[in-house]
């Protein structure tokens, strides 16, 4: 039986969880099986040491908890996701689409490292979740190239403007700027597909983003 496990990734405001409802409505119509996963879980147990991490309470910055320990604590959110919540629609060949997923850490922990040290974090992170934890590799992951300054933006009218709302990530914006340098360069190199998500001053419509995303997609769940 077919599986397959389709991601959609971007940097905080690119619009992945609104794509993910979106490509899970329009698959649905086309007489697929559908189940969409978000991470980390939030309303998890297992998204603890992540929750401390973006709250802080490691340190202010980013930088204070290493790429590798960070990153362990959002597979490991993952890993108990898939055991106990989908591990068996998925080899069932229900399509699972991901909110986020492995990708996520080479776009937001990687940045961490010299630009020297990403190849070797990068097979480490395809080993360590994939060969050591046995997570499922992905048919494709979608990452939405919204820039920086105007995902920014976005973010801001989430939260009204209250900036204390952001996690330690999204309040960081040069971080943000490093994160899509790293997203893009992993796309090179495992063969992400990338989509434009605006024109630099203005996000193109969401259902525009969609038609992209799902004319890419098109051919892996016929």
């Amino acid at each position: 039986m077919d599986r397959t496990l389709i991601v959609i990734d971007g940097l905080d405001g690119s619009g992945k969880a609104t794509q993910t409802a979106l490509l899970k409505d329009a698959l649905t119509a086309a007489g697929k099986s559908v189940r969409t996963v978000s991470f980390p879980d939030y309303s998890d147990p297992s998204s603890a040491l992540v929750r401390m991490y973006l709250g802080g309470e490691f340190g202010p910055d980013a930088s204070d908890v290493n790429a590798y320990a960070a990153s362990s604590f959002y597979a490991v959110d993952r890993y108990a996701s898939y055991k106990r919540f989908w591990e068996q629609d998925y080899r069932n060949g229900t399509v699972i689409l991901a909110d986020r997923y492995v990708s996520s850490n080479a776009i937001h922990q990687m940045v961490k490292l010299h630009k020297a040290q990403w190849d070797g974090f990068l097979s480490w992170m395809e080993d360590y979740e994939y060969e050591k934890l046995t997570l499922p590799r992905p048919a494709a992951v979608i990452y939405l190239d919204m820039h920086p300054d105007v995902s920014r933006r976005l973010l801001a009218g989430r939260y009204n403007g209250d900036e204390s709302k952001k996690d330690l990530h999204e309040r960081d914006f040069q971080y943000l700027l490093s994160c899509r340098e790293a997203a893009l360069y992993t796309a090179g190199r495992q063969g992400w597909k990338v989509i434009r998500c605006d024109d630099e001053k203005e996000p193109f419509s969401v259902e525009a983003i969609h038609q992209v995303i799902f004319e890419t997609i098109k051919e892996m769940i016929e």
